[in-house]
């Protein structure tokens, strides 16, 4: 079991909210400003932060940015996406400089109920990453009630996720993160039937093992995108000329999952013609689009071709559509694919877009996430010592 905000008395108490707004930014304007891209991710977290603020916590928002070299790599600053989080909010969010130090912990100490800080990018410190328990240390002094909203960075052992936790003695998740598990949870323990897992992007060895996972509950697995194309060199059959040849290590995973397909006597479903390699044919659009709609539950992980390029997004936005009107919880996993569903327009008939990338794929394989795990086993200590 973990604890839901819900659970947590944050009422007049320094919140420590771990957010995901590792989002896109623009390029620097004519006033040097960047601007947030695409605001999923914060979106995503609104419901939780108006909830902690409502409940007047003293909300601390932390969260990582890219990949930034030192604090002197101001690009992956965070200060576009605290804008842009005061706008969707109406409320002040006053960003930091840092995001440990004296300074901060003044600012913390002043910080009255009801009101958002956001410290600066976590990994403009490198002891972030490398979850040194100094680090920890120095987050936990101002720090009350810990809350992980992350979900696309519990899968990684940092500071943040999986360090503060461990010490923190109030802990749990956020809203996202329990939408997150509500949806994903049954695909591994108890989906309605069939179900169909629609798998593309390019690299079989990037999701072997949650392919394997997933066999154990699915009826039938459609495969496109460039993916595809190791599936089929795994057949012995010829790709189209322009197609992007895999690597050999892909085509021997694509035979694995080939030989375990047929030893489970499951659909495995490929692209039967292309649009030059890159987009599904018609004729398995239509195979695809027959398969899905006797589902009752999917999960998309992957576009099945270069939908960035609209002459080959035809396939994509096929099966975007043509999920959207069948009776069955549709689950999508991965940047990629999420973006592809929007820009299909057909994104609210979806009933999760995760927010989450690597993290969906990894907590599919069934081992769990570092950033959960910590939240449950800790959890569970708390209730025992109540």
């Amino acid at each position: 079991m973990i604890q839901s905000i819900r659970d947590l008395e944050i009422g007049q108490r320094r919140l420590f909210l771990r957010v995901d707004f590792n989002v896109p930014l623009s390029e620097p304007d004519a006033d040097g400003h960047r601007h947030v891209e695409d605001d999923s991710r914060i979106t995503e977290a609104l419901p939780t932060i108006r909830y902690a603020i409502e409940k007047g916590a003293k909300v601390i928002l932390a969260s990582h940015l890219g990949r930034p070299k030192s604090k002197t790599d101001t690009q992956f600053s965070l200060e576009p996406a605290a804008l842009h989080l005061a706008n969707l909010l109406g409320v002040e969010v006053t960003l930091a400089d840092d995001c440990i130090g004296e300074g901060i912990e003044l600012m913390i100490k002043n910080l009255k109920s009801g009101q958002v800080l956001m410290l600066e990018n976590l990994r403009f410190h490198p002891q972030e990453e490398a979850n040194d328990q100094k680090f920890c240390a120095q987050l936990l002094k101002f720090t009350d009630v810990y809350v992980n909203d992350a979900f696309g960075a519990a899968h990684r052992k940092h500071a943040s996720t999986y360090g503060l936790p461990a010490i923190s003695p109030l802990k749990g998740m956020g809203f996202l993160i329990e939408k997150e598990l509500k949806y994903l949870d049954p695909l591994m323990s108890n989906p309605a039937k069939p179900f169909y897992a629609v798998l593309g992007g390019s690299k079989v060895t990037d999701k072997i093992k949650t392919i394997e996972a997933l066999m154990r509950s699915v009826n039938g697995l459609l495969i496109g995108g460039a993916m595809a194309h190791a599936f089929t060199l795994a057949k012995g059959e010829v790709l189209p000329p322009k197609a992007k040849f895999p690597l050999p290590e892909d085509v021997e995973a694509a035979k694995s999952i080939l030989r375990e397909a047929k030893r489970r006597e499951m659909m495995l479903e490929l692209p039967v013609d292309t649009n030059q390699g890159f987009d599904i044919g018609e004729r398995t659009i239509e195979n695809f689009v027959h398969i899905l709609s006797r589902a009752k539950t999917v999960f998309w992980n992957g576009p099945l071709g270069w939908f960035e390029n609209p002459e080959y997004a035809k396939g994509t936005m096929a099966i975007a559509e043509a999920l959207s009107k069948i009776d069955a919880i549709k689950v999508v996993g991965g940047g990629d694919t999420v973006s592809a569903v929007k820009q299909s327009g057909h994104a609210e008939q979806f009933h999760h877009l995760s927010t989450g990338g690597g993290a969906v794929l990894e907590y599919l394989e069934g081992h769990g996430l570092p950033g959960i795990d910590a939240l449950q086993i800790l959890a569970t200590r708390a209730q025992k010592n109540l």
